[in-house]
């Protein structure tokens, strides 16, 4: 359905038969998101990509959060690409980096005069339960060069889909 304006009209139910909370919220102004639903990744899925990186710190001399950090920007589906004005790039970057370690950017010029294009990386906090498969079978391989032992496809799957478990 479509309002006057032409722009769609999208209704919702409370999940609640309480009057006074309707009666409370009736005339308070709301804000409502909407975003698709996306499976989450598991906890133990991530302690185990942490687990697997520090290994691989072990091996190869760098730091697990550098090795955690080149991990982000190579996953795929997990970036934004935004073009804003030169003298607001410092400030937003250094917001977007407040959410977690992964949450980083890069800049690259604009053909806008005075505006930058800003790739924004989401950390694996975001990730999807796809998204950190991907992340795990890159950490793997990884491991695989180096001789570090790793779980059977099989546990990751197991590993990947407890959350399903839990729900």
């Amino acid at each position: 359905m479509f309002g006057m304006n032409r722009k769609p009209i999208i209704s919702f139910e409370v999940d609640t038969v309480d009057g006074e909370y309707i009666d409370n919220i009736k005339d308070k102004n709301l804000e409502i998101e909407i975003k698709i639903k996306r499976k989450k990744r598991s906890l133990d899925a991530n302690a185990y990509a942490w687990v697997l990186m520090d290994k691989l710190a072990a091996a190869t001399g760098i730091p697990k959060e550098e090795i955690y950090r080149e991990y982000i920007r190579n996953i795929g589906g997990n970036s934004t690409v935004i073009c804003i004005q030169s003298d607001s790039v410092d400030k937003f970057r250094r917001d977007w980096s407040k959410q977690g370690l992964g949450w980083q950017t890069e800049t690259d010029k604009s053909k806008i005069d005075g505006c930058v294009v800003i790739i924004c990386y989401e950390g694996s906090s975001e990730y999807d339960t796809d998204q950190m498969r991907r992340l795990i079978d890159l950490i793997k391989q990884d491991c695989e060069m180096y001789g570090i032992e790793t779980k059977t496809p099989d546990e990751i799957e197991n590993m990947l889909n407890l959350w399903e478990a839990k729900k």
